[in-house]
């Protein structure tokens, strides 16, 4: 699980944000194959308290993942990742040619 937003927009990249704060760089996890973004990590509390019940707690500690279908007109090769301020954004060039051969009836 992914707190915060999650999206995709559209223009001359796929770009994906997802709000992840708490976490070091070191401990996210991306990897592209086909058509499948994944993206996982570790976000470790930071208050390690384990007899403590808490009323609320706003963030979501330990393992999250996400899978994102990705659009078939992106260029995997050129992906890039950014981290700001709790705010992860990946960057992926649409490429012209989606590698799809048509095939002919006779």
């Amino acid at each position: 699980r992914l707190d915060g937003i999650l999206g995709g927009l559209q223009r001359s990249d796929f770009v994906v944000l997802a709000a992840i704060a708490g976490i070091q760089i070191k401990d996210i996890d991306i990897s592209l194959e086909k058509d499948m973004m994944v993206i996982k990590g570790n976000r470790c509390d930071p208050q390690e308290h384990p007899n403590k019940k808490y009323f609320y707690q706003e963030c979501y500690w330990g393992p999250f993942s996400r899978k994102i279908v990705l659009p078939e007109n992106i260029d995997i090769d050129k992906a890039d990742a950014q981290m700001d301020k709790g705010v992860l954004t990946i960057k992926i060039p649409k490429c012209e040619s989606n590698g799809k051969v048509g095939v002919k009836i006779s």
